[in-house]
């Protein structure tokens, strides 16, 4: 397997827009000729197919909801970055992206993290334009808030529910092309496998969740929009339907998996109450803002309750150890210097798993109603969940899973290793290196979206005649009889444990070895306890009904084991990455409790070729060079 990155010459703030000059274009009337699908319909894939069909390709879209509007887009809350400078703090393009590459902690493409910058300018005006409420100054002008990772303030938002506003605004965008008939909408259908033809993508096979049908449907190029693969840790902030299906079908049919191992840990969830949950909510970190997180500085204070610690009993951890950022230091530092105080024995809450996020300053200096027009919504969700009134008890929040920057390796086309299969947004690897900036995802898949792969896909398509090919092919009937067949055996294990039997104990030991702190020895024990996980999931585990018909114990049975295989992936690339960056901390690999990197070794991307059932996986690099940013330790003190 060879990886080009087909990077375009030139300088940096060039190199897009050579490119888009350079690709090759298809005139208007062929793009009717060719279909293109899309799977997903969160920002990035509702992005993708509507500004597709809006240029003429014929778009079939699909997603698991009953839908698009329920794509887990909706509940990203805090914001959206962007380099438009209205602030008139500093801010550039060239500042977000250094902050995208540092905050990332140099394990990212140079070109690619340039470029999210460059159109990032371009998403807020054709959002503004669909009428996505941002907030707005007292003169009418749209407001700005900062996030992790920044010292300017760049981040859009509309309360604390943005990622729903512009998930709304996509979502209109796709449906006046399904209206017009350019689009057709396949929703409560779940991707399958991928089926390929001559060595390039050209359809997929899906199951109709309703009827339980399997549909093979061909096209032209596919296109994956389906986000990321961190329910594979079962307790995590991703809405439960989420997973790592359709990628993990398209690995194992060629694709190469870039940096499984870099995921991401949030600072600001509600803590786990106990082992009945199935899922755990995140408090937006928008709230970092204003909230100052602390904790007792004497254990024995850590019972009380915090009206009763006096100031100068109060660790306010990150002011004292990050002065230059304090609260809003990145993501993956602000999560191991709260696990850091819990591990001291200075964690509040139940267990000593939770540290506070105090608004008393600024509710005293802004007053409540400022306090609630900001986060009003946030504060309620919190009341409603805790019974703890926020405005008068500080949350307590502890870090949780919430963001995968691995996903299947892509050039800078957005082309994964096999020809026509195109990932955008959480579903690949390419632009956040090992720990993504708050505020950042939606940005990434909108501007996939709505400003890359219409551009990139054309470039593709120009090369290839269109090809009208039907469900009869060999490579689909075979496809889809993988597909039946894997279904007849989940079936027919008729075992006494459940799906989320073995999706709960799988995510233990992720949590455990390969979560917050990893290390040699650990990672090896998870090596050692996944495939006998795997192995007893085919032996034992209960899948009641039938296909034929709507079954979700089927499918969670389906996704649990695809997430028990990518499970055991994350911790081979956890184990081969002899360092710590970003998200990925080896505890063998650090410097006064900060991630100590090895540059000389470790500056590339790790990406993982299937070779067949019962087999290793052979790990690829692709070599990072860095020409505009100078590789240094990464520091927010």
């Amino acid at each position: 397997m060879e990886l080009k990155s087909n990077i375009p010459d030139g300088p940096l703030e060039q190199k897009w827009d050579k490119h888009r000059f350079d690709m090759k274009l298809v005139n208007p009337a062929n793009k009717r000729k060719y279909k293109v699908i899309v799977v997903g319909s969160g920002l990035a894939g509702a992005a993708a197919a509507a500004s597709m069909a809006e240029l003429g390709y014929e778009v079939e879209c699909f997603c698991y909801q009953d839908s698009p509007r329920r794509a887990h887009s909706i509940a990203a809350q805090g914001g959206i970055n962007a380099a438009k400078n209205y602030r008139n703090d500093g801010d550039s393009i060239r500042r977000l992206f250094y902050d995208t590459i540092k905050g990332g902690d140099f394990r990212a493409r140079e070109a690619n993290v340039y470029r999210l910058a460059q159109v990032s300018v371009n998403i807020i005006d054709q959002c503004v334009a669909q009428g996505v409420p941002f907030a707005r100054e007292y003169g009418g002008l749209l407001d700005n808030r900062s996030f992790g990772g920044a010292q300017v303030s760049r981040t859009f938002y509309a309360k604390g529910q943005t990622g729903q506003q512009l998930l709304i605004g996509a979502y209109q965008a796709l449906e006046r092309q399904i209206g017009l008939g350019k689009v057709k909408m396949h929703t409560r259908h779940e991707m399958q496998e991928l089926i390929v033809v001559d060595g390039k993508a050209r359809g997929i096979v899906t199951r109709d969740m309703v009827t339980g049908e399997i549909e093979s449907h061909m096209a032209d190029a596919v296109c994956l929009g389906t986000g990321g693969y961190g329910n594979a840790f079962y307790l995590a902030t991703y809405a439960k339907g989420c997973n790592g299906t359709a990628i993990w079908r398209a690995y194992k049919k060629g694709a190469a998996f870039g940096n499984p191992c870099y995921t991401q840990i949030h600072p600001t969830c509600i803590p786990v109450t106990g082992d009945h949950q199935s899922k755990l909510t995140l408090m937006s970190e928008s709230l970092r803002n204003d909230g100052r997180v602390w904790v007792p500085k004497k254990a024995e204070d850590c019972g009380k309750k915090p009206s009763e610690i006096k100031e100068e009993d109060r660790d306010y951890y990150l002011e004292r150890k990050y002065p230059s950022f304090g609260n809003l230091a990145p993501r993956d530092i602000s999560s191991r210097a709260a696990k850091q105080v819990c591990d001291a024995g200075l964690g509040v809450g139940p267990g000593g798993r939770g540290v506070y996020l105090d608004f008393q300053d600024a509710i005293n200096r802004l007053g409540a109603s400022t306090v609630a027009a900001k986060y009003g919504n946030l504060f309620e969700m919190y009341e409603r969940i805790t019974d703890d009134n926020p405005y008068k008890t500080p949350m307590r929040i502890y870090p949780a899973v919430h963001y995968t920057m691995g996903g299947l390796w892509v050039d800078y086309n957005l082309m994964s290793t096999i020809p026509g299969l195109f990932v955008l947004g959480e579903a690949n690897f390419s632009d956040h290196g090992a720990n993504r900036l708050g505020a950042s995802a939606l940005m990434q898949g909108l501007a996939d979206g709505y400003f890359v792969i219409p551009y990139t896909i054309g470039n593709y398509l120009a090369g290839h005649k269109p090809d009208k090919m039907n469900a009869d092919q060999p490579e689909a009937k075979a496809a889809a009889a993988a597909v039946q067949d894997r279904i007849g055996k989940l079936l027919a294990v008729n075992g006494k444990s459940t799906p989320t039997d073995f999706h709960r104990e799988l995510g233990k030991v992720m949590w455990e070895h390969c979560g917050m702190a990893r290390n040699e020895k650990g990672l090896e024990k998870a090596l050692e306890l996944i495939p006998e996980i795997k192995e007893r999931f085919w032996k034992d585990v209960k899948v009641g009904g039938s296909g034929d018909e709507l079954n979700q114990s089927l499918e969670l049975a389906g996704r649990v084991a695809d997430f028990i295989e990518l499970g055991e992936l994350m911790c081979m690339d956890a184990l081969q990455r002899r360092e710590s960056c970003g998200g990925h901390f080896r505890e063998e690999w650090q410097e006064d409790g900060e991630a100590k990197r090895d540059d000389e070794n470790f500056a590339h991307v790790a990406a993982w070729e299937y070779k067949g059932e019962g087999q290793k996986p052979v790990r690829h690099t692709e070599q990072l060079s860095f020409e505009n940013v100078h590789l240094a330790t990464r520091s927010y003190k």
